[in-house]
């Protein structure tokens, strides 16, 4: 996973190989991915309504700025995998981290170790 990518996100389905699966997790090339700086709100079981309507918010956000270009997905730490198997990695274009700019915008907390509620 070295280098720059730029291939074409959508949102997950029956298969799984390079699309989003919610605003903190996607699939690339067939490995599963999870954003390691930030964290945003549940989907697929979400405490509130609003936490799903956020969480779809930044699920469609992350598609789109995927899609915007070339980018790296660089290790963080010593830790390269989270507990359930997905690659922890920092998404980076133009030296900025992804996750930083979907907390910019509202959509995601940096990640600080442990969850909050979004309710």
């Amino acid at each position: 996973m070295a280098g720059s990518t730029s291939p074409r996100f959508e949102l997950c389905g029956i298969t799984r190989r390079t699309c989003v699966v919610d605003g903190d997790t996607f699939w690339l090339e067939g490995e599963k991915i999870r954003i390691a700086d930030i964290d945003t709100p549940e989907i697929s079981e979400p405490n509130c309504d609003s936490e799903y309507q956020l969480g779809m918010k930044a699920t469609y956000r992350l598609r789109d700025l995927l899609n915007e270009g070339a980018f790296e997905v660089r290790p963080i730490g010593n830790r390269d995998e989270h507990r359930f198997g997905r690659k922890l990695r920092v998404v980076v274009r133009g030296g900025r981290s992804l996750g930083d700019q979907l907390v910019s915008e509202g959509l995601a907390r940096t990640w600080t170790g442990r969850r909050e509620p979004w309710c």
